[in-house]
């Protein structure tokens, strides 16, 4: 069925898609490139170890979707807590994000680079579509890179729980926010489908 994952034999999803949809979510991915920003520099250590140990930012990002791909990793789910906590915590985050956060940027990357390259290895079958067939390490990939892309639309539309969701689906089709929302509703049923076609 069109737009939706299905598994490969031996391993691996397959889903078909038309010109429109592929030309979508290439262009979200390098959005979602452009906004994790480049890779290491040309001038990085050629070291390894080092690079291990390289400091990344202590400070979480300014932009609200780079804020949502990359969180605070000790907050209070429960509301502001006392100041002394709220200091400790931000010290914990700001230490841990040094540490973790250029690791994560690579990763991400990674992911939205590989569904550029599938999208741009595929070859029509003529009738303006093409199937997408992925390994299983592939669709990993595809996996997160598809989260990344729902959550930056969903950080985009202001959608913090679940009735926000449902909220989106009934807004008028004059809503300018129309368009993201259906991208955001249409990538959240290729990422089940996908996550249903890998479980075991």
């Amino acid at each position: 069925m069109p737009g939706t994952f299905e598994p490969l034999p031996g391993g691996g999803a397959a889903v078909a898609l038309d010109d429109v949809e592929i030309s979508i979510i290439r262009s979200l991915a390098v959005q979602l490139l452009e906004l994790i920003g480049p890779g290491p520099a040309e001038d990085a250590s050629d070291d390894p170890l080092a690079e291990l140990f390289a400091d990344g930012p202590s400070e979480p990002p300014s932009d609200p979707v780079l804020k949502r791909l990359f969180p605070d990793a000790y907050s209070d789910p429960e509301g502001t807590p006392q100041a002394e906590q709220a200091e400790e915590q931000r010290a914990y985050s700001s230490e841990f994000r040094r540490y973790t956060e250029n690791d994560l940027r690579t990763g991400k990357r990674e992911n939205a680079l590989a569904v550029v390259r599938s999208l741009d290895a595929l070859h029509s079958g003529g009738d303006g579509g093409a199937v997408l067939k992925l390994s299983t390490a592939e669709s990993q990939q595809w996996l997160g890179a598809l989260n990344d892309l729902r959550l930056a639309i969903g950080s985009r539309l202001d959608i913090t729980d679940e009735e926000d969701t449902d909220l989106l689906y009934r807004l008028p089709d004059e809503d300018p926010r129309k368009p993201m929302v259906m991208a955001y509703l249409w990538l959240g049923g290729l990422q089940e489908t996908l996550v249903t076609t890998l479980m075991p």
